[in-house]
C-alpha cells in the first residue's frame, strides 16, 4: 500500500498532571522525558505529538505511552490523519504560524 495523507497518522497526547509534591513533579517530568525519547515533540506544554507512517506504527507508540502513564493525573490520546492535521490553523497572538514539518517517509521498492 502506498502512503498517503489518509493513512499517515499523527498521535496527540494531552495531559494534566499534578505537580503539588516533589514526587508528583518527578512523575510528570519523567512522563515528558519518556515521550521525547519515543520521538514525540512538544506542541504546547501539555500537548505532545508524533508523526506515524501507519496505523500499526501508531499502535506501537500508543502502547508505549500506556506503559509509562504516571500514577495520577489525566492523560488523553487522539490520532488524526495527516490530511486532518494539515487543515489545522495555528496562531501566535494574531499572527498565523506554519504547522510542524512532516517527516519525509523513505519508500523502498
Amino acid at each position: 500500500m502506498r502512503l498517503n495523507e489518509y493513512r499517515i497518522l499523527w498521535i496527540l497526547v494531552f495531559f494534566d498532571l499534578p505537580t503539588e509534591t516533589q514526587k508528583d513533579r518527578k512523575y510528570a517530568s519523567k512522563f515528558r522525558k519518556e515521550m521525547l525519547r519515543d520521538g514525540f515533540s512538544m506542541f504546547q506544554f501539555s500537548i505532545y505529538l508524533r508523526h506515524c507512517s501507519s496505523r500499526e506504527n501508531a499502535d506501537v507508540h500508543i502502547k508505549r505511552i500506556k506503559r509509562i502513564l504516571p500514577p495520577k493525573g489525566h492523560v488523553g490520546m487522539m490520532t488524526v490523519t495527516d490530511k486532518q492535521f494539515g487543515m489545522m490553523e495555528l496562531f501566535y497572538g494574531k499572527e498565523e504560524k506554519s504547522l510542524p514539518n512532516t517527516p519525509q517517509q523513505l519508500e523502498l521498492f
